[in-house]
């Protein structure tokens, strides 16, 4: 779902992925129905995310969200509640992209949105020095400068009880749950846990995660990458990736950059959103 807690160069929605290359350029394979694989004229592009939702029978379409180097944000695909109305944005750092949503982080640390907000989640108005944003299905979170956490939306399954959290520097929102990344390489969980997406207390040595709708995706300080909750379609199938730096979880999919450039995936291929074989010089630089 679509998340820069960090400056991403890969992002997963439900039906396609994206990757931007190191000369700016972006990549998209999947389902393109409302035009979010149309990036082809795309340049000078730093991060890119990806709308993403659940997986159900009335939900499908998505948009895609690209930073430029200049802080301005290019948008593409469905734009049903305005999520694609970012043309006026400058200044933007952080782009993270969500059900029918879009936020902007700025570099004076507030927070742009536009999109539905019928459940709260775009509700940011008022979060000072933030420093990371996601979005999940629902709901919105942030990190703040001194390692504190923020939230809006819904909050049904407890999903936003991030009050407590300390010493974070990235977060990740899924459809009904929230993971952390602590700066000691621990990760902590909040939400739904009867499909085991929130079962990452014993991760250790992490340093990037993100979330997907029932999963959770971890890379270690070694390049291996952890997994945990629904595995319907395989997406929790990368125990045996290796040299990973960064990993995006879509609905039911997986995507991790390799250092060398390439991209390697797990999941859901129904609308070949895991055809990325051929993906090269994706990257982060």
């Amino acid at each position: 779902m679509r998340t820069l807690a960090h400056p991403s160069a890969l992002a997963a929605g439900r039906r396609h992925s994206v990757g931007r290359r190191r000369d700016g350029t972006v990549l998209a394979v999947g389902h393109t129905a409302a035009g979010e694989c149309r990036v082809e004229e795309w340049a000078n592009v730093v991060a890119v995310a990806a709308g993403n939702v659940h997986t159900a029978t009335n939900t499908g379409k998505a948009h895609t969200v690209g930073l430029r180097s200049d802080g301005t944000v290019l948008a593409t695909g469905w734009n049903g509640d305005g999520q694609g109305d970012v043309a006026g944005w400058r200044g933007v750092t952080a782009v993270a992209a969500g059900w029918r949503r879009t936020l902007g982080l700025l570099k004076n640390g507030r927070v742009l949105a536009v999109g539905r907000s019928a459940e709260g989640q775009c509700d940011v108005q008022s979060w000072r020095e933030v420093v990371a944003l996601s979005c999940g299905d629902w709901h919105s979170v942030g990190v703040r400068s001194d390692g504190g956490a923020l939230a809006a939306g819904n909050n049904r399954r407890r999903q936003c009880a991030v009050e407590g959290w300390r010493d974070l520097v990235s977060i990740a929102a899924g459809y009904v749950h929230t993971v952390g990344l602590r700066a000691d390489g621990r990760a902590v969980a909040t939400g739904d846990r009867t499909t085991g997406a929130c079962e990452v207390d014993a991760w250790e040595e992490v340093v990037a995660l993100d979330a997907g709708s029932y999963h959770t995706v971890g890379v270690t300080a070694s390049g291996r990458v952890l997994a945990t909750g629904a595995n319907s379609h395989g997406q929790c199938e990368v125990g045996g990736w290796r040299g990973i730096i960064a990993v995006t979880a879509g609905s039911t999919h997986t995507l991790g950059l390799r250092a060398d450039g390439t991209v390697v995936s797990a999941g859901n291929n129904a609308d070949r959103q895991c055809a990325v074989d051929a993906w090269s010089e994706v990257g982060l630089a």
